[in-house]
């Protein structure tokens, strides 16, 4: 039997509609602990163990912040990437940066992954950090780079345009 994507509950009498979270959304503060594990916010550590399972892919494309990919994710990126022609030159950039910063993991029992130590370094995340939902998976941030990036790459009608070319 289909389980309902919702179900109807009335809390104080009105009704509301429970959904059920499959999508990597929201911004939620996290710590890196002493030992370089990131714990995994609670809501975003559901939809990834619960989906997916408890191995991911940590990686970068940059080093300015952190990719978790639920390896399901992970791996159908792969299957589009081996659709590509071997030396296209995107696909060799990708592949080399994702793999120079990228190891497999997992979420351990208590939701926590561990960071590699290079990567940390090089992405300044260290302590508090921001985690960001990106729909498919995960992104970490130092709390002041990302405020950075969002202060540098402003919002425009421009953006609002591109986006409206795809329905949203």
């Amino acid at each position: 039997v289909d389980n309902p994507p919702f179900e109807s509950y009335y809390p104080g009498g009105f009704v509301w509609s429970k959904v059920e979270q499959k999508g990597l959304r929201g911004s939620f503060q996290a710590r890196i602990d002493d030992k370089g594990r990131l714990k995994v916010p609670t809501v975003f550590r559901g939809v990834i163990q619960d989906l997916q399972g408890p191995d991911v892919f940590v990686t970068s494309l940059t080093a300015e912040s952190i990719r978790i990919y639920p390896m399901q994710v992970w791996l159908d990126i792969e299957k589009r990437l081996s659709a590509m022609p071997a030396n296209h030159p995107s696909r060799i950039k990708f592949l080399d940066r994702v793999n120079y910063f990228g190891q497999t993991g997992e979420l351990d029992s208590q939701g926590r992954v561990v960071i590699p130590a290079d990567l940390r370094t090089r992405a300044s995340i260290v302590g508090d950090v921001r985690v960001l939902g990106r729909i498919d998976h995960i992104e970490v941030w130092n709390e002041e780079r990302i405020l950075e990036k969002l202060e540098r790459e402003t919002w425009t009608d421009e953006d609002g345009l591109r986006l409206s070319e795809h329905g949203i």
